[in-house]
């Protein structure tokens, strides 16, 4: 794919002034956005993102505009897999819903940022070692097998990572929050306030999910623009998609069990082309193996989006199932005059109940 420096810059520029549009609007009125204008700007930016594929296929042809929806559709799905630890996150921290937004953001911005290297990293160890493919695909392979065996995280699984602790430990920190600030003064003293440590829990643990993400994209596309702009039009409506989900992200129960699919089929998948091009010693004594297949990308993107409406159909199916099941045994619950298990007690108020997490109910 021949992308010129123009275009390099044109899409940089791009980017940089729609992340600082949204610095601006949430800068100068935090609050928690509602349904019509999170349902707005996730639309905006889903058809940003196709109109954008639909360019990359009319300039650069078929086969990188399929590669680019391919791994668009896969770094969105991750993303809103990820949607479940940011919800426990600013549980856990007890971030206002107002403060959320600009907490949100930017966490997407230290993300972006740190994306850009470890993806300027990915290709240059791409480009000179073919071999890496192996070690991509195993990981892929362990991470579906660690999907489908441990299932969701709740807040217990969370832990705070070594940036967290290290912040903690060596910043001078204000024991109470100040609004949005992340500063503020005591006793004339300086000090920075836990919604620094909010924003780097959001921002460090996407780059830890890039763990994932990267390699999966990679086995979709080996061209870095085209990993560089899925990534970032995955990312830049997540903000809003975090707020347009809402309770909806409860009901996923089956997307994790989709995305290990996904993940396995693009690790097999890099197997195939490691074998293809192998120039591993060990391995077929070096030489190339001629039966390994090469998986097209219009394969990979029906595999990507029939698991992916295959997986949430069945979260809904499911879902709903389990609302009605619930529904009739408080019903019959309230007619024999016992409360049901769900049932909030007299001395704990229903804003007080601890908040249903990924994994749980």
């Amino acid at each position: 794919m021949n992308v010129s420096t123009l275009e390099w810059t044109i899409t940089l520029v791009a980017l940089v002034a729609l992340l600082l549009v949204d610095l601006i609007i949430v800068g100068r009125r935090p609050h928690e956005p509602s349904f019509k204008e999170s349902t707005l700007w996730v639309t905006f930016y889903v058809g940003l993102a196709v109109l954008f594929g639909i360019w990359v296929y009319i300039s650069h042809g078929a086969q990188y505009g399929g590669e680019f929806f391919a791994g668009w559709l896969t770094e969105y799905s991750l993303s809103v897999d990820n949607l479940f630890v940011f919800v426990i996150i600013m549980a856990r921290f007890a971030v206002p819903r107002m403060y959320q937004q600009k907490v949100l953001l930017v966490g997407i911005v230290i993300a972006l940022v740190m994306r850009g290297a470890f993806i300027a990293a990915g290709a240059a160890v791409v480009s000179r070692f073919s071999w890496v493919f192996y070690l991509f695909g195993a990981f892929l392979i362990y991470t579906a097998w660690g999907l489908v065996k441990h299932g969701e995280d709740d807040e217990g699984d969370y832990k705070e990572n070594v940036m967290i602790r290290t912040a903690r430990r060596i910043l001078p920190m204000s024991p109470q929050p100040d609004g949005a600030k992340l500063t503020t003064r005591i006793n004339g003293k300086l000090l920075f306030t836990p919604m620094l440590i909010v924003m780097i829990a959001i921002g460090t643990t996407d780059l830890i999910f890039a763990l994932d993400s990267i390699p999966a994209i990679f086995g979709l596309t080996k061209e870095p623009y085209l990993v560089f702009t899925a990534n970032v039009f995955a990312l830049m409506g997540l903000r809003q998609l975090y707020f347009l989900l809402g309770g909806l992200l409860d009901r996923l129960v089956y997307l994790s069990i989709g995305l290990a699919v996904v993940l396995a089929f693009i690790g097999v998948k890099l197997f195939l082309e490691a074998l293809a091009s192998n120039n591993v010693p060990f391995i077929n004594g070096g030489e190339p193996v001629s039966w390994a297949p090469h998986v097209p990308i219009y394969v990979s993107l029906s595999v990507i989006i029939g698991t992916l409406v295959i997986a949430t159909i069945a979260s809904l199916i499911k879902s709903n199932r389990d609302a009605r099941a619930e529904a009739a045994l408080a019903a019959a619950a309230q007619a024999s005059g016992k409360p049901s298990a769900d049932q909030p007690s007299a001395e704990l108020p229903s804003a007080e109940q601890p908040h249903r997490v990924r994994g749980q109910g």
